[in-house]
């Protein structure tokens, strides 16, 4: 061989590296991008339930599940064919360019929870599967010069690109660029990608179109494979009832979804980086983090919410790194390394799969996160901290495991008037030392661990799901309890709070909470004949426990539109408004902005919108083609009231810019009761009216008589151009509530 050759030749070499890392980087960079970006382009034709969006995680994975069966398919050809059929798929994927969705749209009377699977592959699976493809594929052709070393330290750089391109969507691509630019964007990503592909495949050694083309290690057996696929399962979907564990019975933050996810890649990148020192470290100390934060797995926290969350996405991080370590640890020879990574990417889909899809199903609540972690328990690596663990007798520490689950559930359940809080903390300090003194022996330690984890509320929860207290679906959990003051029935969704039906006598049809008679809504619904006439048509885009109900009178046309059919059931058996108010109203299933787009034209004269089921905000129901949905479904002079009371987002903004782009009048009401209007269950509220005659909004204003003065002109905020179906983004304007009212 020539000295040029040679040099051209560790010219390559020396180049290999980055090169590889960059092309895995854009890659991942890429595929996390496209997931947040298409289901932002697909909310305003499938609507926001979040049955769509479990079945389009499945999708995703599924996908990705295939890109990684495709790169360990085509290893079995010689490398330089591998290049040529890669690069031949790229081409072919090109077609689907620029990313976006097909013209078609949900067909009437088709569940878009059963259509979006389909609507979706077809609009991105070539691209997806693809792209997902090539971070196996690069690591095995890297490994085919045996000088470079091992290839795991780039799925290192593999989720840290994963990590940058989650993170860049809500930061950076969707407040600055509308859906056409981001798509566009995302081409030029593609483009670059099949450039550093290219390059890529010139490196492939010319020694490999004949060698090293097949595997020379033996394979792994069968349980090997399974433990690669539990180590992958358990943090994929921990990930998931992390982030419903928070969403739902701590704090219900916008974008929360963005943090447990990019732990969970921050922990790949740890966990397979070439310096072992974090992962080592983080894995040590796993059982104790586990023990110090998992006990709180059953644990609402709503007082304390900044804590909880915190905790919980701590053990989060810490576990999963353990776990994606003793996924390290398990790696097989680099010959062996797409058939690894299609393990792992089974694994996390069937975490995935049991999280979206079957706990659903399967549990009124999120049993699913302490079930998690009590398989965290049962896998994370563990060394005894205590030598005298060794010599315990197995029937003493039986027997010290009995005591455990009977202090917790004395401690949990209060079985005697002695034990209060106080005691109550001492038993579980005392079960998580007994935890402490386990860790080394795994099945002692996981039940300690589950006793510790029922002792915060764990038995509880099972006692609310035997008296069938909640109710779960795909929309969320819901759960209907008494309270002794104001003596009320009440219905939360996770933390918040969605109708209060009063107890006291003669209250129980008496609207309440954030529909009391003072509201702006309630001056609305009560003022309804006088500003229609007796056959008013009224509207309402959220269900709840059925509290607007009470406003109907018996000659009005009144229809509902609710998405979530089991809450449906709560207020027809739960509740009494609908029953004792409105028996004839109509309900309609489904997305409110799709079914209202096939509503007549100005069949209603009033519409209350207020689906939002947390303070997780909808942004398809509130941008200009939302309100231009409103306006057609309302007569020229009827009235829409939007509910935005929010503990995170000032959503004001964003209906005085889209009232002024279209040509709305609007204003604003903030009720806040007097200390005796909340002994009798009426709750601080916000609603805005519009309108797109201003006379409407006027005759409202003298409706309401001495309260009128409440009513305030909804004003722009300079700068903010609103939401539309192309561009939206929440981070203009998080921020309190409490800050919607101009200066008076």
């Amino acid at each position: 061989m020539s000295e040029a050759v040679v040099a051209e030749r560790g010219l390559f070499e020396r180049a290999a590296k980055p090169l590889f890392v960059a092309t895995i980087v854009t890659g991942s960079f890429l595929l996390f991008l496209v997931q947040p970006m298409v289901a932002r382009m697909a909310l305003p034709r499938l609507g926001g339930a979040p049955a769509v969006w479990n079945s389009a995680m499945v999708v995703f994975q599924a996908l990705l599940l295939a890109g990684y069966a495709y790169a360990h398919l085509v290893t079995r050809v010689r490398p330089r064919l591998q290049a040529g059929i890669h690069i031949g798929l790229f081409a072919l994927a090109a077609l689907w360019l620029p990313i976006g969705l097909l013209a078609e749209t949900l067909p009437e009377g088709v569940s878009p929870a059963v259509w979006a699977p389909w609507f979706l592959l077809l609009s991105i699976g070539p691209l997806f599967f693809i792209v997902s493809a090539q971070a196996p594929l690069m690591q095995r052709w890297y490994a085919l010069e045996s000088a470079r070393g091992e290839p795991y330290a780039l799925y290192a750089a593999s989720n840290l690109g994963s990590f940058a391109g989650l993170l860049s969507y809500p930061l950076l691509v969707e407040p600055l660029l509308t859906l056409k630019q981001q798509s566009l964007l995302w081409t030029g990503g593609y483009a670059l990608l099949v450039l550093l592909v290219g390059l890529c495949a010139l490196t492939i050694p010319a020694h490999a179109v004949e060698e090293r083309h097949r595997p020379t290690t033996p394979a792994p057996p069968l349980r090997r494979i399974l433990l690669w696929m539990g180590y992958a399962a358990v943090p994929s979907g921990l990930m998931l009832s992390t982030t419903t564990h928070l969403t739902t019975d701590v704090v219900a933050v916008p974008m929360l979804w963005v943090v447990p996810l990019g732990l969970y890649l921050l922990s790949f990148a740890i966990a397979f980086a070439d310096r072992r020192r974090a992962a080592n470290g983080f894995t040590r100390v796993a059982p104790i983090v586990l023990l110090i934060g998992g006990g709180f797995a059953f644990s609402e926290g709503a007082a304390q919410p900044l804590f909880n969350a915190t905790i919980g996405l701590g053990v989060l991080l810490v576990t999963a790194i353990a776990l994606h370590t003793a996924l390290y640890r398990l790696r097989p020879a680099p010959d062996r390394l797409t058939g690894f990574y299609l393990a792992m990417a089974a694994g996390g889909m069937v975490g995935g799969i049991f999280c979206a899809i079957l706990a659903p199903i399967l549990y009124d609540w999120a049993y699913e996160h302490p079930i998690l972690m009590l398989a965290a328990a049962l896998l994370v690596p563990q060394r005894a901290l205590f030598p005298i663990i060794e010599r315990m007798p197995r029937a003493v520490g039986w027997g010290l495991l009995a005591v455990a689950f009977g202090l917790s559930y004395a401690g949990d359940m209060r079985v005697a008037d002695w034990i209060d809080t106080n005691w109550a903390a001492i038993f579980s300090v005392g079960i998580a030392l007994l935890a402490l003194l386990f860790i080394g022996r795994r099945l002692p330690f996981a039940l300690a661990f589950l006793a510790l984890m029922l002792s915060y509320g764990g038995w509880q929860k099972l006692y609310q799901s035997e008296r069938g207290l909640r109710t779960r679906s795909y929309f969320g959990i819901y759960t209907v309890n008494s309270r002794a003051f104001p003596p009320a029935r009440i219905l939360t969704h996770g933390t918040t709070l969605h109708g209060v039906q009063s107890a006291l006598p003669g209250e129980a049809l008496v609207p309440t909470s954030y529909y009391a008679r003072g509201s702006g809504v309630g001056h609305a619904m009560a003022s309804a004949p006088v500003l229609y006439g007796p056959n008013a048509r009224i509207g309402v885009v959220g269900l709840g426990a059925g509290t607007l109900t009470c406003y109907a009178l018996p000659t009005e046309d009144w229809r509902v539109f609710e998405i979530d059919p089991a809450m449906v059931r709560i207020a027809r058996t739960r509740f009494t408004f609908l029953k004792g108010c409105a028996p004839q109203a109509k309900i309609v299933i489904g997305d409110a902005r799709i079914s209202l787009s096939r509503e007549p034209a100005h069949r209603l004269d009033i519409l209350a919108v207020d689906a939002f089921s947390s303070d997780a905000v909808p942004m398809h129901l509130l941008t200009r083609e939302a309100l231009g949905v409103y306006r057609r479904a309302l007569a020229p002079n009827g009235l829409l009231l939007v509910h935005i009371s929010n503990r995170y987002l000032n959503l004001a903004p964003v209906l005085a810019a889209g009232a002024k782009a279209d040509g709305w009048a609007a204003a604003g009401f903030q009720y806040e009761p007097s200390i005796e209007e909340v002994v009798h269950n009426m709750s601080i509220s916000i609603w805005i009216a519009m309108s797109p005659d201003p006379k409407a909004l006027q005759r409202l204003e003298d409706a309401s008589g001495a309260d009128r003065r409440n009513w305030v002109t909804l004003r722009p905020r300079p700068g903010f151009a609103g939401w539309t179906d192309d561009h939206a983004s929440i981070l203009p304007i998080l921020e309190g509530w409490r800050s919607w009212l101009p200066a008076r």
